[in-house]
């Protein structure tokens, strides 16, 4: 690849998303939710495009809600409708967020040695369709520098050993502190200790090369060969210190069969982990999935 500097293109809706916000809420469910939302939303003035709900049990369950809504001069006009909609956030005791749409949401893609998920994830950013900035790529290999560093992002090679990993994770959070939103390990072959996910919590996501929960250890592929598999798949999660045992946002499979060596496992597997892997970031930046317990509620 040529030394070009390259820059995303811009997505085609971006001026349509300038008094655009979403509110995520979850809740215990009763009556009147909805109404109180769209009440409150329409006395501030706010034309709501779309709106999304999900129950877990109608009779006491958990309630959870995405809604898109323009209002405008939404930019000054946030900060007091944050406040004013806590007199309905605590007559239903709701979690909630709002989110800018315009706001692009950053990314620190994490990787070793293997590409194809980062490749992947620089083609779409290249091509304007994974809305959010990839602010820098951190990995613990210097082999893919020239690649990201031809698409103009900033590469940091941060080699981790045993002995140096606590002073490498250490040099990560100075890295990502204060410049990131979403932390991606894009195939990247390190444990994440419990300090670095406290720090990005529900905000680190994790390729797995296997549908889960599936074969563990080393040589995935051959362990799959040898027991004659007849699906292979990837899943995409949220790390939690259970090692990957986090919420999972996405997975697909492709059936097999004995036809297939572990050559063309491995080659139908990577394809898979990067759409499947793009398709959870793309959620995550579109602010779609709210995190209840260990599970993903997916608003797609």
């Amino acid at each position: 690849m040529s030394q070009q500097q390259y820059q995303p293109q811009e997505s085609a809706n971006r001026e349509e998303f300038a008094n655009r916000a979403r509110m995520l809420i979850s809740c215990p469910d009763r009556a009147g939710i909805v109404a109180a939302v769209s009440q409150f939303l329409y006395e501030q003035g706010a034309n709501i495009i779309q709106s999304d709900q999900y129950t877990m049990d109608p009779e006491g369950g958990m309630f959870f809600m995405r809604i898109e809504f323009d209002l405008q001069e939404l930019e000054q006009r946030l900060p007091s409708l944050q406040e004013d909609f806590a007199r309905v956030s605590d007559r239903f005791s709701m979690r909630w967020s709002v989110y800018r749409a315009a706001r692009r949401k950053r990314i620190a893609l994490f990787v070793s040695k293997e590409d194809h998920c980062l490749m992947e994830l620089l083609w779409q950013w290249r091509a304007g369709d994974l809305d959010a900035d990839i602010s820098m790529v951190v990995s613990n290999h210097d082999d893919m520098r020239s690649l990201v560093e031809s698409f103009g992002i900033p590469y940091h090679y941060i080699p981790v050993t045993a002995e140096t990993k606590a002073d490498a994770e250490r040099k990560q959070l100075e890295l990502t502190a204060g410049k990131v939103d979403l932390v991606v390990l894009a195939r990247y072959m390190q444990i994440i200790s419990p300090k670095f996910i406290e720090r990005f919590t529900n905000r680190i996501i994790n390729i797995h090369h296997s549908f889960l929960p599936a074969f563990v250890g080393g040589k995935p592929y051959q362990q799959a060969y040898n027991r004659g598999v007849k699906l292979i798949g990837a899943t995409a999660h949220y790390v939690t210190e259970e090692l990957d045992g986090g919420p999972i946002i996405e997975q697909d499979v492709q059936r097999v069969s004995h036809r297939e060596n572990v050559n063309d496992l491995k080659r139908i597997g990577r394809h898979i982990e990067r759409t499947v892997l793009a398709t959870a970031i793309k959620w995550h930046v579109e602010d779609r999935l709210l995190v209840y317990q260990n599970k993903t509620v997916a608003f797609v």
